[in-house]
């Protein structure tokens, strides 16, 4: 700490000597004619008589990343939003003013090179720099060896000094944006209109995950961040917009893990005139037309798995995982005395009063999600264990509802809808009942969403797609924090 103090102080001093002679340290005047991209796209073949033959000069600004100094002239690399470049210097040839900046320059202030293209004898490509301009002063010494740090929690803290050094980093979150345009672009192109509906509600419906309360003094009442969007996008199936979706956070006052942020990101969509059945084969098609986009294949590596995003996918029924991956029978499934025994021995912590179907899902969770490594969709949920999803017509004890796993994480989850008010009444009530005295916010009914589905909602199908653990796949990256620019972290110790 000692010696980052002391080169900070070094800084400050150079600045403070830019300063009396004149030099401008923070000026906004410097004018970018190209990024290293273009150059490289436009002159990368050039021979060194091609470029000696251009008229242009070129006008290039971002870090410095490397100062190879060698008195008369330096080598440097200047890295911006799309790559570095190989900068030379020659006092010689340089204005006075460039030559007192040269001489104050350090690894990570932000310069401006105007000068012609050339090629070293080694045949890199570079820029001639006649004229510099120093755009910001650096204060704070980058990492010399980032790459060995072992402490990711500076990474996350720090997340602008990652992206400065760490070209991994900015590749992450350049395929985040990549994976959240073609989500978008996927939607709209088959008739999906993209709304916002209220990050702050007076009920915290769609899940029954424990909620951020708030307080709104003018209106003296609660609040709550939402955690889904859920019961507005369905207002909006009744409303007439019959596909809809929305890309944004959801906020769920719960742990933290290498799965879970409280705040994170969600694609979720509804189709009228559809069901959970359309929505897998809408989802494989997504899905597998992402992986095409991004890595140019339908298979991809992640954490040491070969993932296989080529249509169809597995499909399995709680019923079948259970009898599958757990040490239960076909006659077990209706013993409530068996399940909970075979529960608590799973280390659950069961009251004995909870739903069977309930447990259930919990037991399946424990016993067969580790091994969904292929996207499996998981189907025939437990109505008790999905309030807001339809009745299954043949089977009335489970819902039509299915939840997609990848590497043993649930990655989607989507059902076709209740839209019979008087049954999703009863259902909110039930579920309301269970949660009275437990965490905040869960037990309150959405009697205004009740009264919509009154007017009539069309028969629906919705899904919710966790978008950070989406682009977790497909960066091969093993905890959430990776992908999410600044994830929520305890308080900096002094």
């Amino acid at each position: 700490m000692e010696e980052l103090k002391e080169l900070f102080l070094q800084r400050r001093k150079k600045a403070e000597e830019l300063r009396k002679k004149g030099v401008p340290i923070y000026p906004n005047s410097f004018r970018v004619s190209h990024s290293v991209e273009e150059i490289r796209a436009s002159y990368g073949n050039h021979s060194e008589e091609d470029l000696q033959a251009l008229p242009e000069r070129f006008s290039l600004a971002g870090r410095l990343m490397r100062l190879n100094n060698f008195g008369k002239a330096a080598f440097c690399h200047i890295q911006d939003r799309t790559g570095r470049m190989q900068g030379y210097f020659r006092r010689d040839k340089m204005e006075e003013t460039s030559q007192e900046v040269i001489r104050n320059l350090d690894i990570g202030d932000i310069i401006g090179v105007r000068g012609k293209l050339f090629r070293t004898r080694t045949g890199e490509l570079t820029i001639m720099v006649e004229e510099l301009e120093l755009l910001v002063k650096s204060l704070r010494p980058l990492p010399e060896k980032w790459h060995g740090l072992v402490d990711q929690e500076t990474r996350y803290r720090q997340r602008y000094v990652d992206l400065i050094v760490t070209p991994r980093t900015r590749e992450v979150f350049i395929i985040r944006s990549r994976t959240t345009a073609f989500l978008r672009n996927f939607l709209t192109d088959r008739g999906f209109l993209e709304v916002e509906t209220p990050m702050m509600q007076p009920i915290p419906g769609g899940a029954t995950a424990r909620p951020f309360k708030t307080h709104h003094h003018t209106l003296d009442m609660e609040l709550y961040l939402r955690v889904a969007p859920e019961m507005y996008l369905k207002r909006l199936l009744v409303g007439g917009f019959e596909r809809v979706f929305e890309i944004n956070r959801n906020f769920r006052n719960e742990g933290l893990s290498t799965q879970h942020n409280p705040e994170f990101t969600m694609l979720e969509f509804y189709q009228a005139y559809a069901t959970h059945g359309d929505l897998m084969d809408l989802t494989e098609t997504m899905f597998s037309s992402l992986a095409q986009e991004l890595v140019g294949d339908k298979i991809l590596e992640y954490q040491g798995a070969r993932l296989d995003f080529t249509p169809p996918w597995k499909r399995l029924t709680i019923r079948e995982g259970l009898l599958m991956y757990g040490e239960l029978r076909e006659e077990d499934l209706q013993d409530h005395q068996k399940i909970f025994q075979y529960g608590k021995k799973l280390g659950m912590e069961l009251t004995g009063h909870e739903p069977l179907g309930k447990v259930l899902v919990d037991i399946f969770e424990k016993v067969a999600e580790p091994h969904l490594i292929q996207p499996t969709f998981v189907t025939e949920y437990p109505i008790e264990d999905s309030p807001l999803a339809r009745r299954n017509d043949r089977n009335p004890e489970v819902v039509d509802r299915f939840e997609l796993y990848i590497f043993g994480r649930e990655i989607a989850n989507a059902f076709s809808e209740l839209n019979d008010p008087i049954d999703q009444r009863e259902r909110l009530n039930e579920q309301a009942r269970i949660k009275a005295g437990g965490d905040e916010g869960v037990g309150l009914i959405d009697d205004d969403f009740l009264r919509a589905l009154e007017y009539g909602m069309p028969p629906a199908a919705g899904e919710g797609i966790g978008v950070d653990r989406l682009v977790m796949l497909f960066t091969n990256s093993p905890s959430i924090r990776d992908v999410i620019l600044f994830p929520q972290m305890r308080p900096e110790k002094e």
